[in-house]
């Protein structure tokens, strides 16, 4: 055991009896995941204007009175359009010792519908970041990109995870635990976190290399898996000889892979690192979370390859086969889970490869 580090499920457990963590709702179990929280929607969302920070002088439903558009009662189920953003309180709140603080992101099937999250507190003036000590409730602000969505109370669009001081590895660790354990496949890139690289030329021609969403397709219920035909939604693009790169559509979203596949060990969990302008003009991985056990073989998995959401910032760009499109670097938890990604939890994405959403039909 460490004092320092991310919380593992039995930590998260041990906040909930505390009253560290709380609810309007009573917390689940199926919410606690190996290092991580799911995070529930409450009962209205509010369309704003625009997005906000709260700023240090306000809390955040003082903001939405000036910003709000209009209030949607979400119990009877509601569609988020696209191109607009809304808030919605959720059912968790905080009220967290001065030696515990939390971070949060998109949950993985999200970031993979184009679906942009930012966790908000009052007071904050950083998304995704609650301090140590706070007492108080959270927000979600939530915009559709690609597809409109329907919600309701309880569905899960973000996650949540709890620290006691902080134990990013540096190289040197990082290095040593790839020795040890073999973090990803091959040689690793390690300079600032581990590389990764996109996949864009599989063994065969026609073989599938990514996906490009269709604009104007159907609602998605955010709350169905395996309910939705692929080609509904989604073009996928095949490799072709000679054709080891994509050009990206600013106006277009993606669904890539990286050729490297991840072996998160049980000590250790997984983030993407913020993303890094000198590598290209685009965004990739909204959902930059990997959970202990991710890929890791004693977990059930074989290596699970990072599934990269994809979207070029204002002019076309073109990715080329084997080029580096992110890093990640490992953080230590305080002390092993007892269950890891993928072992009895119903994990949608251990030993990935290129996959959609769990939203769409396999077969």
């Amino acid at each position: 055991m460490h004092a320092t580090g991310i919380l593992p499920a039995h930590g998260i457990e041990t906040l909930i009896r505390e009253k560290e963590i709380w609810g309007a709702v009573e917390i689940e179990p199926s919410q606690i995941q190996p290092a991580s929280l799911d995070l529930r929607l409450g009962a209205v969302a509010y369309r704003l204007r625009a997005s906000f920070l709260p700023g240090p002088d306000h809390g955040v439903m003082e903001r939405v009175e000036e910003l709000m558009l209009h209030k949607i009662d979400l119990r009877e189920g509601a569609v988020l359009e696209t191109g607009c953003v809304y808030l919605v309180p959720l059912v968790e709140a905080l009220a967290l010792s001065e030696r515990t603080s939390a971070s949060a992101n998109p949950k993985s099937s999200t970031g993979r519908l184009d679906v942009f999250t930012r966790l908000i507190a009052d007071f904050a003036t950083e998304f995704d970041r609650v301090t140590a000590g706070y007492k108080g409730h959270l927000y979600l602000e939530i915009s559709p990109r690609t597809f409109p969505i329907l919600v309701r109370p309880g569905s899960r669009l973000a996650q949540i995870r709890f620290r006691r001081g902080t134990h990013t590895c540096t190289d040197a660790e990082m290095k040593r635990l790839h020795e040890e354990l073999r973090l990803v496949d091959g040689e690793a890139d390690i300079d600032g976190g581990i590389a990764l690289t996109v996949d864009l030329a599989p063994a065969r021609e026609g073989d599938i290399v990514g996906y490009r969403a269709r604009r104007h397709s159907g609602v998605i219920d955010i709350d169905k898996a395996d309910a939705y035909d692929v080609f509904d939604f989604w073009d996928p693009l095949t490799a072709r000889p000679g054709r080891n790169h994509l050009i990206l559509d600013p106006a277009e979203f993606y669904i890539l892979a990286s050729r490297e596949a991840l072996h998160i060990p049980a000590t250790h969990a997984a983030e993407m690192v913020p993303y890094d302008p000198l590598v290209g003009e685009f965004r990739v991985h909204y959902a930059g979370f990997f959970d202990p056990g991710f890929g890791a073989r004693e977990a059930g998995g074989a290596g699970s390859r990072i599934v990269l959401e994809v979207r070029s910032h204002e002019v076309p760009f073109i990715l080329e086969h084997g080029q580096i499109v992110g890093r990640f670097v490992l953080e230590r938890l305080t002390d092993r889970p007892a269950k890891l990604y993928g072992t009895g939890l119903g994990s949608h994405y251990q030993r990935q490869g290129l996959k959609l959403s769990k939203h769409f039909r396999t077969k």
